[in-house]
């Protein structure tokens, strides 16, 4: 359908926020991505600073037949939106809690960082991811597994209730009681119906954790890993832990103690008293003279430094996996293909150790995949772009081939990457949710306004 200059001066006047068409003065900033390789040039892009203003770009792409496309804090985008309508919702920035009700009512454009410190001051934790950076409704779209995954489970599973803009043009409540289908899918379904401009999500009374991060010099890596595997075996759904092998680049932007080297990280949570959280820390501690980091008491407004995970833009790759199990085998074979006498181009290979609450589906059920696994794997390669087409898929295949007997056949989309493998998209739901889900976004959205997944990342 054609669309003319008056069209869009139209949609701008409608507006609150800022309007850029292509080629525009500060479109670039408006769409940027965390992922710096995705330079993104949309048609239109709307900077929502209202609800009313996601209905009224909503409505000019439906009329036009447009494509619309969402960005909120610029995390999780693996391919460039080329065309239609992309809607920012940075500027749907309200953050409202209620400590009576441990509820926080969140505008789409908050980061975690902003939820955790506003309910920290009552007492209060939402359950997020591992970095603060990232922002609040993409992420919990997908479900959501972050440090405390074991002991409160996915994020997503917190939710109470989502604002949402359908292809309609219209501004609905999702919650159990009403559109309460709908409600099952933005549950863990990810995208397609529509574009969430809110949710009220349940907080936890939390206040302190015995948490952190131990480094340990490659040399101490294979007992490291051989004795968390162990750990994991009888860990009590309190103790949430992960390991992490690092291959630091030799660059001034890494500090000093880290620089060139390759090491382990080990995260450990426990949420309980910390005379506890100590001696369930202790075996974990034994294993080797750490040269970094610190474990101990930390206020869970700081839940953000257990991974500590870097904010800049960076060129980014990764593919992530789900594991079936966790055991000395698993510890081996990880060893072989990632250990520090590895030729691995990838600065980061980490495994969460998942299952505990996680493994619990809400009731009325949502459509998070992978609440089976018992842990999660995901490699991040060398920021070097002229490694991505090539050499790091190479050497990720070579890692999942070793690993393949702990693969599981399930994903979670939040962990998937960029879907560019056969079936990724397909796995990361099992296939009666995956058909559900296509069917829920058949009914809400029937003519494709919102394409999902984009389908430059499909083979």
């Amino acid at each position: 359908m054609s669309y003319s200059a008056e069209d869009f001066s139209e949609l701008a006047r409608a507006l609150t926020g800022p309007f850029f068409r292509r080629g525009d003065e500060g479109m670039a900033g408006e769409v940027a991505a965390q992922n710096t390789l995705v330079q993104h040039d949309p048609e239109v892009a709307v900077g929502a600073e209202t609800e009313a203003d996601v209905v009224a770009a909503v409505r000019f792409a439906t009329a036009a037949g447009m494509p619309v496309h969402v960005l909120a804090t610029g995390h999780g985008g693996w391919s460039a939106v080329t065309s239609g309508v992309l809607i920012t919702t940075a500027r749907l920035s309200g953050l409202q809690i209620d400590p009576d009700a441990r509820i926080a009512a969140i505008g789409a454009g908050n980061r975690w960082s902003a939820v955790v410190a506003a309910a920290a001051e009552s007492g209060l934790a939402p359950v997020t991811g591992a970095s603060g950076h990232v922002g609040t409704i993409g992420y919990t779209l997908g479900g959501g597994l972050g440090p405390l995954a074991r002991t409160f489970g996915f994020s997503s599973d917190y939710v109470r209730s989502f604002r949402l803009v359908t292809a309609a043009g219209e501004a609905i409540t999702v919650s159990g009681t009403e559109h309460p289908e709908l409600f099952w899918a933005l549950r863990g379904g990810k995208g397609g119906f529509g574009v969430v401009t809110s949710m009220e999500f349940a907080l936890v009374p939390l206040r302190s954790l015995y948490a952190g991060s131990l480094f340990f010099d490659a040399e101490h890596i294979a007992a490291v890993l051989r004795g968390w595997a162990e750990f994991t075996s009888t860990a009590p759904e309190s103790v949430t832990t992960s390991v992490a092998v690092l291959r630091f680049p030799p660059l001034e932007v890494v500090p000093e103690p880290l620089r060139g080297t390759t090491a382990v990280s080990l995260r450990f949570a426990f949420v309980g008293p910390a005379e506890e959280g100590e001696r369930m820390f202790a075996p974990l501690r034994a294993l080797a003279p750490s040269f970094l980091g610190g474990v101990g008491e930390l206020p869970a407004a700081d839940v953000a430094l257990i991974h500590n995970d870097p904010t800049d833009p960076v060129p980014m790759w990764d593919r992530g996996m789900l594991l079936d199990r966790l055991d000395a085998g698993f510890a081996e074979a990880l060893l072989e293909v990632v250990g520090p006498d590895a030729p691995l181009p990838m600065v980061a290979v980490e495994v969460r150790h998942l299952g505990g609450a996680a493994s619990r589906d809400v009731a009325g059920g949502s459509a998070v995949g992978g609440r089976s696994a018992a842990g999660s794997l995901v490699m991040i390669g060398a920021p070097d772009p002229a490694l991505f087409d090539t050499v790091l898929p190479a050497a990720a295949d070579a890692v999942t081939a070793r690993l393949a007997p702990w693969i599981s056949a399930s994903n979670n989309i939040n962990f998937a990457g960029d879907l560019s493998a056969p079936g990724s998209y397909e796995s990361c739901w099992p296939p009666e949710a995956f058909a559900r889900l296509a069917a829920i976004r058949a009914t809400y959205d029937p003519t494709g306004t919102f394409p999902y997944p984009p389908t430059r990342l499909l083979p």
